[in-house]
């Protein structure tokens, strides 16, 4: 079953790339529109409640503001409170996370279990980033707010990294290109390659469902099959969207 949340003003909800912090919206307005989305996920199943410590999130994005090198990210403030607050729901023991960058996509997801922003333990929350360069800016940033080590950066191809993984996955984040052809296309390849060990219950989040919904035609058929996933959401808050299923 698939379905789509929609703000009102998601086509004038922008960003500048090259400043990740900026506030662009008073606080209560971007609570309320999450809240919206967490409600429309917890409609379709996807998740058991819309409930989440607002202080501790904002405890987060204050160590990423401090200690993160961002170059650029597409990730507005509305999609990092999201992400984050669908891991502090969902509290998955091991998260994948394919095509991080600069490590500010994957401590959105692993920020609920590590640093200041944390309310639960995990087993293992892994990112993968396939160009070393970019993954070893991931693991450095990754590193000033979790020092345990739980969340960690490996230069890998996911769709090794997803073919190889030993244990149950309980949530997968995807923000990978692939070839030129391919482009964001390559995210059925990294959750096929997964399958076997994307459990019943593991929630799968995939970025750029709005602005690359061409390239992700195969993907978004494939997880609005009531076949593969039980229910899947589309949450158009921002220009560039997030696919939000369950097995």
């Amino acid at each position: 079953m698939a379905s789509t949340y929609r703000s009102a003003d998601c086509d004038q909800y922008r960003m500048e790339y090259s400043k990740p912090h900026r506030e662009l919206e008073p606080p209560a307005r971007e609570i309320a529109v999450v809240d919206e989305a967490l409600s429309a996920l917890v409609a379709e199943g996807i998740l058991p409640h819309a409930k989440y410590d607002h202080q501790k999130m904002l405890a987060h994005r204050k160590a990423v503001r401090d200690a993160f090198e961002i170059p650029w990210t597409a990730i507005t403030p509305r999609m990092q409170r999201l992400l984050y607050a669908i891991n502090a729901i969902a509290q998955p023991a091991n998260l994948i996370a394919a095509g991080v960058f600069c490590g500010n996509t994957f401590i959105s997801n692993a920020g609920a279990a590590v640093g200041p922003g944390a309310c639960y333990r995990a087993r293992q929350l892994l990112a993968v980033e396939i160009d070393p360069a970019k993954a070893a800016l991931a693991e450095r940033n990754v590193r000033k707010i979790d020092p345990t080590g739980t969340a960690r950066v490996l230069a890998e191809d996911a769709v090794d990294t997803a073919r190889n993984f030993p244990e149950p996955i309980d949530l997968m984040y995807l923000d990978a290109d692939g070839t030129a052809q391919q482009g964001k296309g390559i995210y059925l390849t990294i959750l096929q390659a997964a399958w076997d060990r994307i459990r019943p219950g593991c929630v799968v989040l995939a970025h750029n469902s709005f602005n690359c919904a061409e390239r992700l035609e195969h993907y978004l058929s494939f997880v609005r099959d009531p076949a593969n996933m039980r229910a899947s959401v589309n949450v158009l808050f921002d220009r560039e969207g997030l696919e939000v299923s369950i097995r």
